[in-house]
């Protein structure tokens, strides 16, 4: 159990804890209003959740099928070094004005506050460092498939 968090349902949070992994919903299993949740939605949560939760998170990656190693762009091999776990809150949003060289910052009320998570698994070689995130990996799963 990492010092971030304690167990409880919707990685790791209260079960009215609302957070997203590229998508809002309330707990593990919610559907985003009017849209429903799809299956690379659901295998994003329940590979975040287990491996947070695993005590022997090596033999949970290999049940997983999260390789061990890549090929890099020039055919060198890739070997699995961390596995990251990232949270991050967005508070505000800004972007460029209309025909104008400033930023509109415009800062979320309370409630629009929402966590961010995503997993990261990151291959190296002696060449090459290649960032892999969940929404890719779980795409490199199914090609094997």
């Amino acid at each position: 159990m990492s010092a971030r968090h304690s167990h409880a349902p919707g990685h790791n949070h209260p079960p009215d804890h609302e957070h997203l992994h590229s998508h809002l919903h309330d707990g593990p299993h919610a559907a985003v209003p009017g849209q429903p949740r799809d299956d690379e939605d659901l295998l994003a949560d329940a590979l975040m959740e287990g491996f947070d939760a695993a005590e022997d998170k090596a033999s949970f990656l290999r049940m997983a099928r999260i390789p061990q190693h890549l090929h890099g762009a020039d055919g060198s091999v890739l070997r699995l070094v961390d596995v990251e776990l990232r949270y991050a809150y967005q508070v505000a949003t800004a972007s460029p004005a209309f025909n104008a060289d400033h930023l509109v910052y415009l800062p979320f009320p309370a409630n629009m506050i929402r966590e961010r998570a995503t997993m990261v698994f990151v291959y190296v070689s002696l060449r090459e460092r290649r960032d892999v995130d969940l929404r890719e990996m779980i795409r490199l799963l199914e090609d094997k498939e």
